[in-house]
């Protein structure tokens, strides 16, 4: 008999070590097993395979907790439950006499926080153990002084599957017989304080559509392998033009419904092929509470969010991209997350997963909490993290999200808010390291995969590689050449040549990192204004002025990034709620911009002058950079094999007619872009194909006179 004691603390699912007191255990009198099977009537043992009763076992007192007496020899055999609930029978598998589910290896890599791939072994992982199907469970939770399974299979009772402690890593395990793909769970914690916590699993492959929190059991995703193309795709040296996209409100059916993954496979994938893409960034897609926060304070960050279908789907959505030469880049959000009671905050009762002051583990603007990295299982939890959505969905890339508020301990906060670091810095020594880590083990383990950092300090050495010091990024987002560029853009050309600096100070730090020149969903909402609602002057003004910002953007040296809706000029700001506005694509003038962006990516991938050096010093050489009068820019783009394209930008609504340019080789020039063209919904003007003279201008022995069409950007090659 237990003590009453241990009895009460099963009942009331208190007890820390349930698998000292349940299952089968060698006793002087034979092997004793005990189950606690609440709302039972009576049990009987019952041998595996030939079904025979082995014995039937006494109810302890007026508790839930049977207990007899089994020969040995045969439940060694293997064994299972008879039970007789009153109203039906059924048969139950013990899960307190199945081994160990981690592995000695396992649990010391998991203690020591270097295991590559912790997916593997937490969570929920469908196998088979003594001939039996089911799932193991497991949970980090080193505080806690209880924690159980709960879930479809065992009507959410805490007492029916309570898990045993591997005291060496903090991990709890069980193995739960019969449990199938579909089901439903969480995690019950009871904290050292005494609280009961329900927690989703910080590795739950799958969850349930808000506002229901739990997870769901899925198979592991199996390896994706990477297509022969990709690597090169996402070379420093590609072209690399990014179409930025939120799943739910690119396009919507029946004016409301979001698209699931298959069908944004049929009608993204072919759209942005179409328009000459090479990449989709899809806004972050792991698992969150509120659609209101765009997926930026995710809940589940190994579960694609069921919004859209199954995991199953997504990988399907991968797929198909990648079978139309594209590649998925994701936001990727380890900076900080939700306060949400299901989710990561206060896990087993302590902070756990986030930095327990809040002057280190609260971020004020977003309300959010902050990852602990100076815990080695928060860093192996997260760098895996990495490594899955690369390796189990084949995934192209991870855009990082707000690595800045990562890098610096004061960021966002006053004077007295924060707390230096070991040396009394400001920085992050801890996310810095995690950074590094992340990059390093990337870059070894998925080769190809591409790593972008949003970061709007000069923070040095951002894309350098971990062992020369820097982070490890491929690339930057250059967050001061979009605000500048922006600003410049949204002033009266009249007063433009005031400003003549900010498109060319730029160039003074354009090679210092590998950048993406990012038009992203951020600069399109919060009473920002779209695109073109930025652009100075009338109707035809906006048009031309926007029309001559691709222009430019496309021409500057740097990867490409655009967020949806900009492609075609949506006139309202970005509205997660809605679709887009399609239907401006009856008008001419959107139609001439959308017309505008695809030439515009062709022609990128086409020339390689216009992407092979993008990172490269020698890929950019200024023609003109000292008008400022006359508000016009003229430079040279270089390949590897000495090709070039000639760019000039006319940032006034005044024609140039007669504009004298240097040009780098004596010959005949042809346009490859000329964004007043009238089949983008421009004036027309244009040169055709002009023949240099020797005149010597701009420094160079020959020259050609060009008409500079209004508010535009020309592109030239040799004919």
């Amino acid at each position: 008999m237990l003590p009453e004691a241990e009895v009460r603390a099963l009942m009331r699912a208190e007890h820390g070590d349930p698998f000292a007191a349940l299952g089968p255990h060698e006793t002087d009198e034979g092997l004793r097993v005990r189950a606690l099977l609440p709302g039972a009537k009576s049990v009987t043992v019952m041998q595996s395979g030939s079904g025979w009763p082995l014995a039937e076992l006494d109810r302890q007192g007026d508790s839930d907790l049977f207990a007899g007496l089994v020969p040995a020899s045969e439940a060694r055999l293997g064994y299972h439950f008879h039970v007789d609930w009153g109203t039906h029978t059924s048969q139950l598998d013990d899960p307190y006499r199945f081994p160990l589910v981690l592995g000695a290896t396992d649990v010391w890599l998991l203690a020591e926080g270097t295991h590559l791939r912790p997916f593997e072994q937490l969570g929920a992982h469908l196998r088979e153990i003594d001939g039996v199907r089911g799932c193991a469970f497991t949970v980090w939770a080193p505080n806690a002084r209880r924690v159980s399974v709960v879930g479809d299979f065992n009507q959410w009772d805490g007492r029916r599957h309570m898990m045993r402690l591997r005291r060496e890593c903090g991990v709890w395990e069980i193995f739960a017989p019969h449990v199938a793909p579909g089901d439903s769970y969480e995690f019950e914690i009871l904290s050292a304080q005494g609280h009961v916590l329900r927690k989703a699993d910080p590795f739950g492959f799958s969850a349930r559509l808000r506002p229901d929190t739990a997870c769901v059991v899925q198979p592991l995703p199996a390896p994706a392998k990477v297509p022969p193309n990709r690597v090169q795709a996402n070379a420093r040296n590609a072209p690399i033009s990014i179409y930025e996209v939120h799943l739910g409100s690119w396009r919507r059916k029946n004016g409301h419904e979001w698209l699931d993954y298959r069908e944004l496979a049929d009608t993204l994938v072919p759209y942005a092929r179409d328009m000459g893409f090479t990449h989709i960034e899809l806004l972050p897609i792991s698992e969150h509470p509120f659609d209101g926060s765009w997926g930026y304070q995710p809940i589940g960050l190994y579960a694609p969010t069921s919004r859209f279908g199954t995991p199953g789907d997504f990988r399907a959505f991968v797929e198909a991209a990648h079978a139309a030469g594209l590649g998925v880049i994701l936001d990727w959000v380890p900076a900080h997350f939700p306060t949400d009671a299901h989710g990561l905050a206060q896990f087993d009762g302590t902070a756990l997963y986030e930095y327990a002051d809040p002057r280190e583990g609260f971020h004020n603007d977003w309300q959010t909490l902050i990852f602990n990295y100076a815990r080695t299982e928060v860093r192996n939890y997260l760098v895996g993290n990495a490594l899955y959505w690369l390796e189990r969905y084949g995934v192209d890339g991870l855009r990082v999200d707000a690595v800045a508020s990562m890098l610096y301990r004061d960021y966002s906060r006053d004077a007295g808010e924060w707390i230096p670091n070991a040396h009394g810095g400001r920085e992050n020594l801890e996310a810095i390291d995690f950074l590094r880590r992340m990059n390093h083990v990337v870059g070894v383990e998925r080769p190809g995969a591409i790593t972008i950092a949003e970061e709007s300090t000069s923070f040095p050495g951002v894309t350098r590689p971990p062992e020369q010091g820097g982070l490890g990024f491929h690339f930057k987002w250059n967050m001061g050449w979009m605000n500048d560029t922006l600003r410049y853009a949204g002033i009266d050309p009249v007063h433009r040549k005031h400003h003549h600096r900010q498109i060319t100070f730029g160039l003074m730090y354009a090679h210092s990192e590998n950048f993406v020149l990012p038009f992203s969903h951020d600069e399109v909402v919060h009473g920002k204004g779209s695109m073109i609602s930025r652009m100075p002057g009338d109707h035809w003004q906006k048009f031309a002025g926007l029309r001559n910002l691709y222009g430019y953007l496309w021409a500057y040296p740097g990867k490409k990034l655009l967020f949806m809706g900009s492609e075609f000029a949506q006139w309202a700001e970005w509205n997660a709620d809605r679709s887009l506005d399609w239907h401006l694509l009856e008008q001419p003038s959107h139609q001439g911009i959308r017309r505008l962006v695809r030439d515009l990516n062709n022609v990128y991938r086409h020339f390689a002058a216009l992407h092979e050096l993008d990172c490269e010093p020698q890929g950019f050489e200024w023609i003109c950079h000292d008008d400022a009068d006359q508000s016009v820019f003229a430079f040279m783009r270089r390949a590897g094999d000495g090709s070039f394209v000639v760019a000039v930008c006319n940032f006034t609504p005044m024609v140039r007619h007669g504009y004298r340019l240097g040009m780098p080789l004596a010959g005949k020039y042809r346009e490859i872009i000329n964004t007043d063209n009238q089949i983008y919904g421009g004036s027309g003007l244009g040169n055709g194909v002009i023949e240099t003279q020797e005149l010597r201008w701009h420094g160079r022995p020959q020259s050609m006179t060009l008409t500079l069409p209004a508010l535009c950007t020309l592109m030239w090659v040799l004919a």
